[in-house]
């Protein structure tokens, strides 16, 4: 199974500026620039590839996560997953932080943490991210 995005820039680094569209049609001529990765902390100039990943991260963690919560017999009622992905620059993407909150009936804390650290292991992405720090703050909400 292949997933496809493709990326139009046009420009030098700094001043340059890009679209993004995804085969999904979700992305579509969406912009991302220099400004957007590197200067806007407020993430309203366009999207960024640190932004993509922790999208990708957190969807794909609340997938696996809820899969073994089910398998526990336990389903969730809801996941409420964040990731933060850290880029420094010069150096690069040093980490990825999960946070989820979840309303799952019937489990005790000590499983749904059990059940969160293992989904953060399984998930294909955390797996992609292996030469980063992939952290996690699992709590029932």
């Amino acid at each position: 199974m292949d997933r496809t995005a493709n990326a139009v820039w046009k420009g030098n680094l700094k001043e340059g500026k890009g679209t993004l569209d995804t085969q999904s049609g979700t992305l579509k001529a969406t912009p991302y620039s220099f400004k957007a990765r590197f200067e806007d902390e407020s993430g309203k100039s366009g999207t960024n590839p640190e932004e993509l990943i922790a999208a990708a991260h957190a969807g794909c963690f609340a997938m696996q996560f809820s899969h073994f919560l089910a398998e526990n017999g336990t389903p969730a009622a809801e996941l409420d997953a964040k990731a933060v992905v850290t880029l420094v620059p010069g150096t690069g993407i040093t980490g990825s932080a999960l946070t989820v909150v979840g309303k799952v009936p019937g489990i005790d804390a000590a499983k749904f943490q059990e059940l969160a650290e293992k989904a953060k292991a399984g998930c294909p992405v955390s797996k992609a991210l292996g030469a980063i720090n992939v952290s996690l703050d699992a709590r029932l909400g």
